[in-house]
């Protein structure tokens, strides 16, 4: 059967928050111009020249080549702050999901990033959260650099973080194969206690938390710290760790399990990155042989990335017989644009269930099909960490009626995304678009919500089962794994499960002493996977 030759579009979905970019330290832009004999252009309070009347004008250029581009000349021209801010204004204007919520503050009254940080709105969701918590710009160089190389210094753990404040908590999730913490014996569910010989619970000292920020983001490979741990054993482990360049491994614990419902496919399911594809693909063959009559999918620490991957992996769960050319995801852009891409230009079209392997690096569709299951239900673990590309995933999926069963917590509601947006150095990230499956839902900017009696949209037939540290990813006796097996078996939540929690698990901040960096888990992904309409071409035998 035709399995949907269409363009692919490699879409990312945002993943993170928080703060970057280059430095600016004055309103600026209203006066001479900075020196350069340019002058700055002038604000008028509702009017919004385009957006390209301003675009690479910027206060200082950047000369030489972008050896991320080809080694091709940067566009930057001699401009002022002032060029910088409108076109921010205008950009805003033209593309922001929600533009008319945003302000019309007068430009000369801000520098550049403080600018950029109030185009945005302040409404908020029903729950009370936030409506736009996801604006963000950072350096360009850095970013690129990030992207582009797949890798981050560390030690390759993934940490979960309680209080960032005295008494702090942190424990680790899970670590990636080969890296210096693995290779070091560091097992999830490792409570961090010491730092470099800094009281890393209690410290409330500046030079305590520099250094205890120091040791757990190292700036680049080779750089060496003492850690104390107490492990789930009650025995304290001392290591020293050299950071490294740690790639991720975002399939994990692939394995077949024999459990009183029949045989059940499980794999841990870190990030949606190219990486991934072949991977996926290995483990659905697994389950295959092996006549698994349901999966699970640990989706708990994964922040989200290519859309496209999920569509596929999705389609590799239900197959052919149960899609019936129904779309994965529809992209929506403000209404300025119903019908056409505002930043491509190209002719708005749903994202497919995609059938076939997906050359990720020349970006064309494949003819190498993908396995399928041809399951109708599925079992996927989540928390507040499960964002994004994930939320895709069980949205997609709900959309042609294949049955989710969610254990874990609300997912972290993500479905929005952008295109960064490089201007003068600076790569900005606002949100420019929502996803919606085929039953045209998309509202899930709190999360989804497990629960074993669903009653609003984004409620999901499950179980709300806190994180388990106590046993490994993967160990049937994990209190979110041990919960997906008995609902496999009883088709019902096991009896007082729901909101248990361990003695170590992660304590809130109170609000007061010093605080450590708290470490997004999410923002990786974000910088590796950001979400990106890239068109990518059909295989050539398939059109």
């Amino acid at each position: 059967m035709f399995k949907r030759s269409l363009l692919v579009s490699t879409v990312f979905l945002l993943t993170a928050c928080g703060g970057g970019g280059t430095t600016d330290t004055g309103g600026g832009g209203g006066g001479s111009g900075g020196g350069t004999g340019v002058t700055p252009p002038t604000w008028t309070a509702g009017v919004f020249p385009a957006e390209s009347n301003f675009k690479d004008y910027c206060a200082t250029p950047r000369t030489g080549n972008d050896p991320y581009n080809n080694n091709q000349p940067y566009p930057d021209r001699a401009g002022t702050a002032m060029h910088e801010k409108m076109w921010l204004r205008s950009w805003s204007n033209n593309t922001y999901l929600w533009y008319r919520e945003l302000p019309d503050n007068n430009p000369a009254n801000f520098s550049v990033l403080a600018f950029f940080d109030q185009l945005k709105t302040d409404e908020l969701t029903d729950s009370g959260a936030e409506k736009d918590n996801f604006h963000f710009a950072q350096n360009t160089a850095s970013y690129k650099q990030q992207t582009q190389s797949g890798v981050s210094s560390g030690y390759g753990i993934t940490w979960s973080f309680g209080s960032t404040t005295p008494p702090r908590s942190l424990l680790v999730a899970y670590t990636e194969p080969d890296s210096p913490a693995a290779n070091a014996n560091i097992l999830r569910g490792a409570d961090l206690i010491e730092v470099d010989g800094v009281d890393f619970v209690n410290d409330n000292t500046n030079a305590g938390v520099n250094a205890i920020n120091a040791a757990l983001f190292p700036e680049s490979a080779g750089e060496q710290h003492e850690f104390v741990f107490l492990t789930n054993d009650g025995e304290t482990l001392t290591v020293t760790l050299t950071s490294a360049d740690v790639a991720s491994s975002p399939v994990q614990n692939v394995q077949v399990l024999d459990t009183d419902a029949g045989k059940v496919g499980y794999l841990q399911f870190n990030s949606h990155i190219a990486l991934a594809q072949p991977q996926l693909i290995d483990a659905v063959n697994s389950f295959a042989t092996e006549n698994v009559t349901d999966v699970v999918l640990d989706l708990r620490y994964n922040g989200g990335g290519l859309l496209a991957l999920a569509s596929q992996f999705a389609y590799m769960v239900s197959g052919d017989a149960i899609i019936q050319d129904r779309i994965f995801e529809k992209t929506i852009f403000n209404d300025k644009h119903p019908n056409r891409d505002p930043v491509t230009g190209q002719t708005l079209s749903p994202m497919p269930f995609y059938g076939f392997e997906i050359d990720y690096e020349a970006g064309r569709l494949t003819s190498t099909p993908l396995p399928e299951l041809n399951l109708n239900r599925i079992f996927v673990l989540s928390t507040g960490d499960t964002c994004s590309a994930s939320e895709a995933f069980i949205n997609g999926l709900r959309g042609i009626d294949v049955e989710v069963i969610l254990i874990g917590d609300q997912t972290c509601g993500k479905p929005y995304g952008f295109y960064p947006t490089d201007n003068c150095g600076t790569t900005y990230f606002t949100i420019q678009f929502s996803g919606a499956n085929a039953k045209d839902f998309g509202e899930y900017a709190d999360g989804f919500y497990p629960t074993p009696a669903p009653v609003f949209a984004a409620d999901v037939q499950g179980c709300q089962v806190a994180d388990d540290f106590s046993a490994q990813l993967g160990d049937p006796s994990e209190r979110m794994l041990a919960s997906a097996l008995h609902y496999a078996a009883n088709d019902s939540c096991p009896v007082g499960v729901a909101g248990q929690s361990l003695s170590q698990q992660q304590r809130s901040d109170d609000g007061s002493g010093l605080s450590i960096r708290r470490h997004d888990p999410r923002m990786e992904a974000f910088l590796l996977e950001n979400k990106v309409n890239q068109p990518i071409k059909p295989a050539q035998d398939l059109q």
